[in-house]
């Protein structure tokens, strides 16, 4: 049986070496968890504009990242304990490098499946279904005028008529409705199918008004109907992310003005 060879202090920098690139390599993939975990909040913003509203990270991307950061710090303590086992083992004359790294084909096997995961995400997300292509191609949102504008699927009349029922259904108090292009013909004018629709509720509005009082230039809520030059239905209003920033509202406030956002696609 042949002796072994004692452990030198080269053997035991170079373990020293592979217990840092270990360590390196759980604060690379904690760091590309965070990244990817916000990138699927990063895809929203490039969509809908910095004044969307509510955006949730909450996506296959925020528990993709959230794996890797969790991996990452699994990694960082496997590799602790591979250290000390592979120190042990130098001090007992073994050389510690007779096996595989399970550490390391774990590790791979982990990205490989994380790699792929991310594929197919990216795969969804650049090929996304016919409906929700067309909407993301049609909506418009104006982050300096705060103005969203959704394509209508609907004539004028039957859009305003649908946006009446469900204001109707919720208990909010429709004001008026302003039919802008009737009032332009009585005048002898020739302007576009435009109705504007004026509407709230005093539970919801006198809060902003009270944390905020310039907020009741902007009430009450307003969504138009409009037809563009082709003759394509538009709904447009005001974005309530863009009204938080112009007035200064409060976070917990906003959801008060959000219900604009809510009526406009339900009127799709």
């Amino acid at each position: 049986m042949t002796d072994r060879k004692p452990a030198g202090p080269s053997d035991y920098l170079a373990a020293e070496r592979t217990f840092l690139a270990w360590i390196r390599t759980g604060l690379a993939l904690m760091g590309l968890g965070f990244v990817v975990a916000r990138f699927g909040l990063f895809l929203q913003t490039l969509r809908l504009g910095p004044s969307a509203v509510a955006l949730q990270p909450y996506g296959i991307s925020f528990w993709l990242g959230t794996v890797l950061i969790i991996l990452g710090v699994a990694v960082t303590a496997a590799s602790v304990r591979s250290y000390l086992r592979l120190v042990r083992d130098l001090r007992q004359g073994g050389s510690g490098f007779e096996n595989p790294s399970r550490l390391a084909l774990g590790l791979a096997i982990a990205l490989a499946l994380a790699g792929l995961a991310m594929a197919v995400y990216l795969i969804s997300v650049r090929q996304p279904s016919q409906s929700g292509q067309r909407k993301e191609n049609t909506m418009t949102s104006n982050s300096e005028s705060g103005i969203v504008t959704l394509p209508g699927k609907h004539s004028v009349e039957q859009t305003v008529a649908k946006i009446e029922e469900t204001l109707r259904a919720k208990g909010v108090k429709l004001f008026t409705v302003i039919d802008h292009s009737g009032e332009a013909e009585q005048a002898g004018l020739h302007m576009r199918n435009t109705k504007l629709l004026i509407f709230g509720n005093p539970k919801a509005g006198t809060p902003l008004m009270v944390a905020s009082p310039t907020i009741a230039i902007d009430l009450p809520l307003k969504i138009l109907v409009w037809e563009d030059d082709n003759g394509h239905v538009q709904i447009s209003y005001n974005s309530p992310a863009y009204l938080q920033a112009r007035h200064g509202l409060p976070e917990e406030l906003v959801q008060n003005i959000a219900v604009v956002g809510k009526l406009a696609e339900a009127a799709e």
